[in-house]
């Protein structure tokens, strides 16, 4: 028998249509991905230089099951001068992305029952790696006028006895939007603990991100490289947490993942502190390509009420084509050969909505919005 647990796991339709669109190209048709949340660029040269000298350098053996220090510590200075806020390294744990972070956090923090708040929309699992730990997501709704930030009273509602944490993603994964200093202040001031993914900060076009620590202590940073330094395959991230936490999450690394990738770490400590100017370059790019979809996704008719002004996605309303946006998706995959992501993917609030991801080149934009428009045309007639 397959455990329960384990057979209540939503597929990420994200992966689906991207291995659906991996069939098609086997077939030799072409593809434009813009469904997929992944840099397009390759890993700065300081990275990679980093990574080459570490393993020449014969550091492929274990680090402490917190990460190695250095790396704590450049994680620290990173956010004393980002946010003026501090964080003591021995508040860090480093884990093979923040997949495992987030596994850990929930291991620890979560009683059977026990209930976290997470937004509708949100990232598509979040409440799997919450349910698996048998506790229990309750949804807020958030809503495209309100650029899909959440509503402080909505939260309030939701809080019970059995209420542990408040999750928040900003930059948001599918939205793009962020959400406002005011609205971070009013939700740091409820009593359970917030759980802050900040996986896309620095990535932000207009505005400033700001970090959970800035406005409370009772809060857990997820965090990592992947984004920003266009890392995904190195597997590098990280949890900041409450110093009550890090030994029982220490026994959980020590346990069940023993501690990151060594070398990894170490290319970790030179992306922080060597990988500057790349990381402009990147931004730069991105904000082109956003401004470029945003405006041809409107001329095409989806509803941008409030235009994303982080990560690389845009949540566009497609309720004008249909209300189903997972047969929309993979029509839209099959017939125009172009992969988006369906909004239910991120919740029952994400339906009738499209997520656009401009990690691509501008070309590739402009060829998928191309044939996105002759879709629309061909749909009509």
């Amino acid at each position: 028998m397959i455990s329960k647990r384990t057979e209540e796991i939503t597929p990420f339709i994200a992966m689906d249509v991207l291995e659906k669109a991996h069939e098609m190209e086997r077939r030799g048709i072409d593809v434009i991905h813009l469904e997929v949340g992944e840099p397009d660029f390759d890993t700065p040269e300081c990275v990679k230089d980093a990574v080459c000298k570490a393993l020449r350098d014969g550091h492929t053996h274990y680090t402490h099951s917190l990460g190695m220090i250095e790396l704590r510590e450049a994680i620290s200075e990173h956010y004393l001068n980002t946010y003026k806020v501090s964080v003591n390294p021995d508040q860090v744990v480093i884990t093979s992305g923040t997949s495992p972070a987030m596994f850990s956090l929930f291991s620890v923090l979560l009683e059977i029952g026990d209930e976290v708040i997470i937004s509708d929309p949100h990232y598509a699992c979040y409440p799997n790696f919450i349910k698996f730990v048998q506790g229990e997501p309750v949804t807020v709704p958030v809503y495209e006028e309100d650029a899909f930030q959440y509503r402080p009273s909505a939260i309030k509602e939701k809080i019970t006895g059995k209420t542990k944490a408040i999750f928040i993603n900003s930059p948001s994964n599918p939205t793009g939007n962020l959400l406002s200093e005011s609205r971070m202040k009013a939700i740091a001031e409820f009593s359970p603990y917030i759980v802050s993914d900040e996986i896309y900060h620095g990535l932000v076009y207009e505005g400033k991100e700001r970090s959970i620590l800035e406005f409370t202590q009772k809060a857990f940073v997820l965090n990592g490289f992947s984004k920003l330094y266009a890392m995904t395959g190195l597997r590098l991230g990280y949890l900041i947490a409450p110093q009550k936490f890090i030994r029982p999450v220490q026994k959980i690394q020590q346990n069940f993942f023993i501690s990151a990738n060594s070398i990894i770490q170490i290319a970790g400590i030179t992306a922080l502190k060597e990988a500057g100017e790349d990381i402009l370059r990147m931004k730069n790019t991105y904000n082109k390509r956003r401004l470029y979809m945003i405006s041809r996704l409107k001329k095409l008719g989806f509803g941008i009420t409030v235009e994303p002004t982080g990560a690389f996605y845009v949540f566009a309303n497609a309720k004008h084509i249909s209300n189903d946006s997972y047969r929309l998706a993979f029509d839209i995959l099959e017939k125009a050969h172009v992969g988006v992501t369906p909004g239910i993917d991120f919740g029952a609030n994400g339906e009738g909505y499209i997520r656009f991801s401009y990690a691509n080149s501008i070309e590739n934009i402009a060829e998928g919005m191309k044939r996105l428009e002759n879709y629309i045309v061909n749909r009509k007639t």
